[in-house]
């Protein structure tokens, strides 16, 4: 049987970190140990707030690394990054920079629910995130392996590297990825190995369960990448990407350039007949694989199996890179032999000359239960110690970039004897995600949606700089530049919002467009306030043609146009959010002993002692606990 053939990588394993002059013994302020997309924002966020910070990874290759889907956003996704640039991050930066073609999913539904997502330039975005990295002030790389984290009565004092270093901190945060303990499977072939061939990490789980973690087993895959020189595209759906759109930073003044396509696709009936009659052979099924995988994110033999009713499903073919014509084949994500995987591309229309590049595999690791979290992200048992990204459960860059950031700002408060933040479910994805890690738990890899999110109206990517620039400029992480921004652009959305308050006159020019748009002609003059509110009319498109304000950038009328649109709906969204918000401002005492409540259920105590959670509203949406539940801890309570 030939050989996997895995991303070739220079691991650089012999780099001494002359650079840094980085020394056994050495004490930093805080060590972010793990280089992926969590530990990025950790990392910068932690040195751009002061603080000496060390990041320790196991080699530079694989900073910022894209493993998977050459893509960043995504349905909620991009909300995400857009809130971790609000608050300061880069990853909405540097997606910009390294961006091949940009796409607003969603565009035929509301606002809420519109999603950012861009095919990036996946060597370009870790070049341009590793440069970052080394010119950072206060940041220090070290290239090497994690072994133990060194806890003295209770307190934290620092970790030892797998060479036998020691380094000395007072806050650690552990952005480990899928690398704790990794194996990657394709068939019978079953390799200690990171994602893309990188070395695993096989030391600090030991580590994590003497500190009083709880460890599972997770699990995620790729499918394989093909040379795109040998697709036929004529038998494709061509997907070209969108303009005139926003960008995932508020800092990119300049629009998306759309450099690349991708193209849609469809497995056929001899694939599945094909995944079907050699399922035994599927690591899945056959018990190979132990870890629990995304229900979202499927293997295509899991998806033939559970909706057996289909013959075909879909397949995007998007571009890795600029520098090559690799193409990840999106929606193949397989574990089978390499010799079925062969006889799977072939089976696709367009596809039966296709050369394989990259075979797919499955990827089991090491990941702990984030109800050891408080919504801090800080472990419970041991002050100083944060954990996030995929080693909290969750699967996705992006999930991993914004609990990087919240680790990271919430590291840095600690060490600065100030208080940590909690955001809150109506202030952003962030917020929704942590909370429900921290208070749900998850038994698999967790994605986020829009669905997941209660209050998605206000919780937008147009609007991500006004719900959370000013916490990012309270921490210390959002300097003048951004925040300078922000501020101008605030000013001109309140006095566009005073302007358009102001009577239209019903020229004939204005007849005109709303005739056209199937909108009834006023019977006397109106504000233009009440004209955005009607369905059909897009205040930007009216304005190109009608010149109704001038001095206005897109951004600015965008933002006016959905609040003013949808202002009867965010009114009673605010009003359950304020009603919300009356059971989070009851913060529920550390040391309260929940066996002393003597009408909470059982499973209500139980649960509520091993989550112990911060506030009423926090406890309210622990799985377990009733509203009865809820009514005797305020009684207590009061």
């Amino acid at each position: 049987m030939e050989n996997i053939n895995y991303d070739i990588t220079d691991y650089a394993k012999n780099i001494e970190n002359k650079e840094y002059d980085i020394k056994d013994g050495d004490v930093f302020d805080a060590i972010v140990v793990g280089g992926g997309h969590a530990g990025c924002e950790a990392c910068l966020a932690l040195a751009r707030t002061g603080q000496k910070t060390l990041i320790i990874n196991l080699v530079r290759d694989n900073i910022a690394f894209l493993p998977c889907n050459p893509s960043i956003g995504g349905t909620a996704k991009g909300h995400i990054v857009c809130e971790v640039d609000a608050l300061g991050g880069e990853m909405g930066k540097q997606a910009d920079k390294n961006t091949i073609q940009l796409r607003m999913l969603n565009m035929g539904k509301g606002p809420a629910v519109q999603s950012l997502r861009a095919q990036i330039d996946k060597t370009g975005y870790h070049r341009s995130m590793q440069s970052v990295l080394e010119s950072q002030e206060n940041l220090y790389i070290f290239d090497g392996e994690c072994s133990d984290i060194l806890v003295d009565d209770g307190k934290l004092k620092g970790v030892k590297t797998a060479d036998g270093k020691t380094f000395y901190t007072k806050a650690i945060v552990l952005t480990t990825g899928v690398y704790l303990c990794s194996k990657t499977i394709t068939g019978d072939i079953i390799k200690d190995s990171g994602p893309s061939g990188f070395p695993p990490a096989n030391e600090l789980t030991k580590s994590l369960i003497n500190l009083g973690f709880d460890v599972r087993r997770f699990k995620t895959g790729t499918p394989p990448r093909v040379d795109g020189n040998t697709i036929d595209y004529s038998k494709f759906t061509i997907q070209k990407g969108d303009t005139g759109i926003q960008t995932f930073s508020f800092l990119t003044k300049k629009a998306n350039k759309n450099i690349r396509v991708c193209w849609l696709g469809y497995t056929s009936e001899k694939t599945k007949n094909l995944i079907m009659n050699n399922i035994d052979k599927a690591p899945v099924y056959s018990g190979v694989i132990k870890g629990l995988g995304p229900r979202y994110c499927p293997s295509i033999e899991s998806k033939f199996v559970r909706f057996s009713d289909k013959d075909k499903h879909q397949i995007f073919l998007e571009p890795e890179t600029i520098d090559d014509n690799t193409i990840y084949i999106q929606g193949l994500s397989t574990s089978m032999p390499i010799d079925i995987q062969h006889q799977m591309v072939e089976s696709i229309d367009g596809m039966e000359k296709t050369k394989i590049l990259k075979y797919a595999y499955a990827i089991e690791y090491d990941c702990i239960d984030p109800l050891n979290l408080f919504p801090t992200l800080e472990f419970k048992k041991i002050r100083g110690l944060f954990c996030a990204g995929q080693i909290n459960g969750t699967s996705g860059y992006e999930e991993a970039a914004g609990q990087g950031i919240l680790a990271g700002i919430n590291a840095s408060l600690y060490l600065r004897g100030k208080e940590q933040i909690i955001l809150k479910r109506d202030e952003s994805y962030i917020g929704v995600l942590v909370d429900d890690l921290t208070t749900k738990g998850t038994n698999e890899p967790y994605r986020m949606m829009t669905s997941r999110a209660e209050f998605r109206l206000i919780l937008r990517q147009d609007n991500a700089d006004q719900r959370l620039t000013e916490i990012g400029r309270n921490v210390g992480l959002v300097d003048d530049e951004r925040y300078s921004v922000f501020k101008k652009k605030m000013q001109k959305i309140a006095k566009l919002k005073a302007e358009i308050k102001k009577t239209v006159p019903n020229t004939p020019e204005l007849c005109e467009f709303l005739t056209s748009i199937g909108e009834k002609i006023p019977v006397q003059a109106t504000s233009l306030e009440n004209l955005i509110k009607r369905p059909a009319f897009d205040f930007v498109k009216a304005n190109k043609v009608l010149k109704l304000v001038k001095g206005y950038g897109k951004d600015v009328i965008i933002a006016v146009d959905i609040d003013t649109k949808y202002s009867g709906y965010l009114s009673r969204q605010q009003e359950q959010i304020d009603k919300a918000r009356k059971l989070e401002e009851k913060k529920i005492p550390a040391d309260l002993d929940y066996a002393k409540l003597s009408g909470l259920r059982n499973e209500a105590r139980e649960k509520l002692a091993e989550i112990k959670p911060l506030t009423v509203g926090m406890a309210s949406r622990i799985s377990g606990v009733n509203p009865a539940d809820i009514t005797v801890l305020l009684m207590y309570l009061k």
